[in-house]
């Protein structure tokens, strides 16, 4: 019996063999498998929560199992007899909950170095094993809130002074023009964003390459001595973050992405931001405004804000 289209099937269950000589491909695919988050059965087959994005990779490896010889199917499952749905979450939590384990173990051993004697490399590689943990990370695992405290401290550990600001100072900061450089990029964007989400809500912006054409604006992103720009690492996003104490967690992992995105150094290992990257340079292409670039990328920017957990 068929089931009704409109009911969610929750589980897709990948069953396949491969010739006995395979060993090279078999290795392959066993590595995906375990980059997609399956889990294995103890019958057979390998299990993922039901998903466009779970969908596509079972199938694109099914048609990779075909061209070396092997046999795939990808199945839409209702309910297994011997494991029901909430057995199956458990056993997805616990296998992150090993990996956010093993991380973490090694994010200690990291932390523990004094700030001098870390390497950046290894920082590196945790952060991108950390975004790779989450895009499999399906039902919500505590550990992760965890993990990312434990390397927000890290980054806190490294710059003790990064976050002081003289906050009797912000209200010079109110009601006031703001002035970028025309065309603006991501990180010209999303400072926008961060200046009117939570510095300035009735920042007004204006573009130019002189700050001496708006003598009362306050410049940020320019190629000048005064007002918010690049310091030291940190790309404009991240100076105004830390020059005006935002507390916000989703914040902090925004500044990540956009600092990725803007400076090309894989610093955090967040690759989100090359995306949003393309999409404002597409826009830039279609001949829009500076006005309507800059909402555009704002509403962009606000977009991911909201979807980070």
């Amino acid at each position: 019996m068929s089931i009704p289209t409109h009911i969610k099937v929750p589980w897709l269950l990948l069953v396949f063999s491969l010739p006995a000589k395979s060993a090279s491909q078999r290795v392959e695919v066993w590595r995906k498998l375990q980059r997609y988050g399956t889990l294995a059965l103890r019958s057979s087959g390998y299990v993922l929560p039901n998903s466009a994005t779970n969908q596509e990779r079972m199938e694109w490896l099914a048609t990779a199992i075909r061209t070396y010889k092997g046999q795939a199917s990808v199945v839409q499952v209702q309910g297994f007899d011997d494991l029901s749905d909430s057995q199956l979450k458990r056993l997805f939590v616990d296998a992150r909950s090993r990996d956010y384990q093993k991380l973490m173990h090694e994010a200690k051993k990291v932390t523990a170095l004094a700030p001098a004697r870390r390497s950046r490399g290894q920082r590196n590689r945790i952060r991108r094993r950390f975004v790779d943990l989450q895009d499999i990370d399906f039902f919500g695992n505590p550990l992760r809130a965890k993990l990312e405290r434990l390397l927000a401290q890290a980054d806190e550990s490294e710059t003790p002074n990064a976050g002081r600001h003289d906050k009797g100072k912000a209200g010079a900061y109110l009601n006031r023009l703001w002035m970028t450089r025309p065309r603006p990029g991501i990180d010209r964007v999303s400072s926008a964003w961060l200046i009117r989400r939570f510095i300035d809500p009735k920042a007004r912006f204006v573009f130019d390459d002189e700050p001496e054409t708006h003598p009362d604006a306050i410049p940020f992103d320019m190629f000048c001595p005064q007002g918010f720009g690049h310091r030291g690492e940190d790309c404009t996003f991240e100076t105004l973050h830390k020059q005006f104490s935002i507390r916000d967690n989703k914040v902090k992992r925004v500044a990540e992405i956009i600092h990725d995105a803007d400076l090309g150094d894989e610093k955090f290992g967040r690759v989100e931001g090359q995306g949003l990257d393309f999409v404002l340079k597409g826009w830039a292409k279609q001949g829009l405004t500076d006005d309507e670039l800059l909402q555009r990328g704002m509403d962009l920017i606000g977009g991911l804000y909201e979807s980070l957990a």
